[in-house]
C-alpha cells in the first residue's frame, strides 16, 4: 500500500471529521475542481482547460468524487457519449469548506490586496466569509471550544 493509500485508509476510519474530509479533498486539484463545478463549469473539457490539468488526473479526481457521492455524472449527448458533472447535495455542502479556505487565503496569503474576491450577486459588495455556530449565530472562536467523542 502506498503512503497516500495508507493515509486514506487510516483517515477514512477516523473519528475525526477533519481527517475524513482531508481524505476526500486532500490533494491540490480537488478543491479547485469543486470550485469549477460550483461556478458552473460542468463539462470535462471546460474543467481541463480552466485548470490546465491532465486528462488522467482530472478523470481520477472526478471518479473519486463520484464514488464518494460528491458529484453525479449526467449524459448530455448519446453519440458519442458525453457527460456533464454536477454537484450533489453532499458536494454543495463542501462550499463551506472552500469558503473557510478562501477566508484564510484572502486574509493571510494576499496581504498586498491582489487576487480574486467574492462579491454579493445583487449588491456587488465584498463578501468576507466567517464561520458561525448554527445554534447561537455567534462567530466560532476555537479558543472557546473543546473536542469530545459523540455518544451514540
Amino acid at each position: 500500500m502506498t503512503t497516500d493509500a495508507a493515509l486514506r485508509a487510516t483517515t477514512q476510519n477516523s473519528l475525526c471529521p477533519i481527517a475524513r474530509t482531508t481524505s476526500l479533498i486532500s490533494d491540490s486539484w480537488t478543491p479547485l475542481l469543486l470550485r469549477e463545478l460550483m461556478v458552473g463549469r460542468n463539462r470535462f473539457a471546460e474543467m481541463q482547460s480552466s485548470l490546465d490539468i491532465s486528462k488522467a488526473v482530472l478523470s481520477q479526481r472526478l471518479r473519486t468524487l463520484e464514488d464518494n457521492g460528491v458529484i453525479e455524472r449526467r449524459e448530455y449527448q448519446e453519440r458519442p457519449p458525453r457527460h456533464e458533472y454536477h454537484l450533489t447535495e453532499k458536494g454543495w455542502a463542501l462550499w463551506d469548506v472552500l469558503l473557510a479556505m478562501w477566508g484564510f487565503g484572502d486574509a493571510w496569503l494576499f496581504r498586498d490586496g491582489a487576487g480574486m474576491e467574492i462579491v454579493h450577486a445583487s449588491t456587488k459588495e465584498r463578501v468576507e466569509p466567517v464561520l458561525v455556530d448554527r445554534n447561537s449565530g455567534e462567530r466560532i472562536d476555537v479558543r472557546k471550544t473543546r473536542l469530545r467523542i459523540r455518544e451514540r
